[in-house]
């Protein structure tokens, strides 16, 4: 269900309980004989994911929360349009080419988990193509009395008719892998298959797979992902795969890929010790690695013969320093012999950041975000300068994505074309050339009246920190508003403007403002703009979402009792911070799959994975982690705002017992 709907329903509430007396807090406080584990915190036993008496509270708390919000008619009746809009068939079916077919994966209200199909490019460009089933989930769910969601299919070039298939319960990060025969569209009886665990399978050619996976004890690290990458032999017991490369427990991960290239095949092995750290290997024939000297924070990819290397941190390679955030280029071979003939192929400015960069055969096309606003440039590689030359098809204010048909044999490509109020269209042509419109996603909501702009707020130190708004054309600037304010900032994920028929049914439709903050955390403005906010600086982010606020409020486009705010994940966290530093500025909070209470955080699950964006609460790092922790910046007798907050069960990655443990 859409939060932005029950914005409009917390708006109108009131405060609802979100510490005090509710069931959640009513229950037994028998922490303390629920763990060994020595502490004063009266809800650890909510962390007992399945257990009776934590389901039992949260399932009190659900009919509470279901009771405030879900049973008027209003809601029922938006529920039943975004339901509609969800199961809708009129969604642009996007495709990967593989060998001859273009193949897609479908959900509608008939498929809830999905099939798995193709069909040619000739029949895709009708209206109603032809497509050809290749695998149905809901009928292998019901034939095995499973609840698999899809998770993907990697196939084997380049004949394509081997794929091994990635399926999670539930949708659970854990999986299996089992191999699948595309030609005959059957899974292989005796093929490879990777028992249920937090890994992977990938290709090396039709006998052999590098498989990453839970090996057994000691074989994952404290993240709960493969510490061990194995080289395994059709037609041996995996438990025989030969070891290829180890990491340490402390380590985030390890990774393995063959790169298929014809005339450039190769192997890499990569260890990855944090978020943003990673040095990857080339194995030789023998086994030996070699690792390519670049940065520990940078991002190395090879590519046919070029490498390149896009920088978090300056980097000084010669006589000469590349900024943070750049892109350089040289030659791979010439590289790991030792030369250092690099150049740059982008260079950051005050306005500018990276988004994103994506090869053709011949070409590689730049995708350029200058103050949070899509700019693409097509790249000729050259013995001297790349020739360099705009790509036109941006819009003023949208987002902007290329992607490759085939990058080994073409130079054409898919392009996608989105914004906040124009539905999102799938092109399709030669990068030089005209590109014609495939596919165009319906007007889900009538967005003649509205108008998208964007404004600058400043934050406390003076930063300046920009923001989305969508508005009637004719809005009053009264402060009568009710205003939706979305955010994330972190992991330098940027938030860019896109399509979104829930929010425009649902929110803008009901006469609602919607707001995107794009505060620091995120990647807006590159590697700098996320750097300005980790660990011991994580209070900026904070700062600057307030800011954004504070600027809604100033220029009268809402106020606090109309203003409400929405996160998920990192920005769960973000939600909570600003409802326990900043209560006086909202009237509705919607905390979604939250991280929360920050002190055990790194104990959770996959939390131990994101110390390198927030610190390791078990150091002296607590010191500042506390600052931004909510669970433990609760207090009593503050007016807080009404909250909903949303977890899972099934949640393998962000720990429910935050939005849980924060509830009560």
């Amino acid at each position: 269900m859409p939060h932005a709907i029950l914005i409009c329903i917390l708006l109108s509430l009131g405060a609802l309980p979100v510490s005090g007396k509710n069931e959640a807090s009513a229950m037994p406080n028998d922490a303390k004989t629920s763990t060994s584990e020595s502490t004063d915190d009266p809800y650890l036993w909510l962390e007992e994911v399945g257990s009776d008496r934590s389901l039992t509270s949260s399932r009190k708390q659900n009919a509470l929360s279901t009771r405030q919000l879900a049973e008027s008619t209003d809601f029922k009746q938006l529920r039943g349009g975004i339901k509609d809009i969800l199961d809708s068939d009129d969604k642009i079916a996007y495709i990967d080419k593989l060998g001859d077919h273009f193949y897609n994966f479908w959900q509608d209200a008939d498929h809830q988990r999905g099939i798995w199909r193709r069909t040619t490019l000739a029949e895709y460009r009708k209206d109603s193509p032809k497509w050809e089933t290749v695998l149905d989930i809901d009928a292998l769910n019901k034939a095995e009395k499973e609840n698999w969601v899809w998770h993907g299919a990697d196939c084997l070039k380049p004949d394509y008719e081997r794929c091994l298939i990635a399926l999670s319960r539930g949708g659970a990060d854990a999986d299996v892998t089992r191999e699948f025969d595309l030609k005959n569209e059957q899974w292989l009886k005796d093929g490879f298959f990777r028992p249920e665990a937090k890994g992977d399978l990938h290709w090396i050619d039709q006998d052999h797979v590098y498989v990453s996976t839970d090996f057994g004890e000691g074989t994952m690290t404290r993240s709960g992902y493969a510490r061990q990458v194995k080289r395994w032999t059709r037609g041996t017991p995996m438990s025989e795969a030969k070891l290829v490369f180890e990491v340490a427990a402390d380590d985030l991960g390890v990774g393995a890929s063959h790169d298929f290239t014809k005339g450039f095949e190769r192997d890499f092995v990569m260890r990855i010790p944090a978020f943003f750290r990673s040095e990857l290997f080339l194995l030789d024939d023998h086994g030996k690695r070699h690792k390519i000297d670049a940065p520990e924070s940078a991002q190395p990819n090879v590519h046919r013969e070029w490498l390149l290397v896009e920088l978090r941190e300056p980097w000084k390679t010669g006589d000469h320093e590349w900024p943070a955030g750049s892109l350089i280029v040289t030659r791979f071979d010439d590289f790991m012999a030792g030369k250092r003939d690099v150049r740059a192929l982008f260079t950051p400015t005050d306005t500018t950041a990276l988004s994103g960069y994506q090869w053709t055969r011949n070409h590689l096309v730049l995708n350029v975000l200058d103050d949070v606003k899509n700019r693409l440039y097509v790249l000729t590689p050259g013995e001297g300068a790349w020739k360099r030359e705009p790509m036109p098809g941006a819009p003023e204010i949208g987002t902007v994505g290329i992607g490759a048909v085939d990058d080994e044999t073409s130079d054409d490509v898919f392009m996608t074309v989105s914004g906040y109020l124009t539905p999102t269209t799938l092109y399709y042509g030669a990068l030089s050339g005209e590109k014609n419109a495939l596919k165009h996603m319906p007007a889900f909501f009538d967005a003649s009246g509205f108008e998208v702009s964007q404004h600058f707020a400043t934050s406390k130190d003076g930063t300046r920190v920009p923001y989305f708004m969508v508005a009637k054309k004719d809005l009053k600037l009264d402060g009568s508003n009710p205003t939706l304010q979305y955010g994330y900032g972190g992991f330098e994920v940027s938030k860019t403007p896109e399509y979104s028929a829930t929010v425009g049914r649902g929110w803008l439709s009901q006469g609602g403002v919607y707001v995107v903050a794009n505060i620091r955390g995120g990647g807006e403005y590159g590697p700098r703009w996320h750097q300005a906010a980790l660990k011991e600086k994580r209070l900026r982010a904070y700062e600057d979402f307030a800011a954004v606020s504070e600027d809604l409020i100033k220029r009268k486009v809402t106020s606090a009792a109309h203003l409400g705010i929405q996160g998920g994940s990192n920005g769960g966290l973000l939600m909570g911070n600003m409802t326990v530093l900043y209560p006086q500025l909202y009237g509705a909070v919607v905390c979604q799959v939250p991280l929360l209470d920050m002190r055990r955080y790194n104990k959770l699950l996959a939390g131990a994975s994101w110390m390198a964006e927030y610190g390791n609460p078990d150091t002296d790092d607590w010191k500042y982690i506390q600052t931004f922790s909510p669970y433990q910046n609760v207090k009593k007798d503050v007016d807080y705002p009404p909250v909903l907050f949303t977890t899972s069960t099934r949640d393998d990655r962000v720990h429910p017992g935050h939005a849980r443990k924060m509830m009560a």
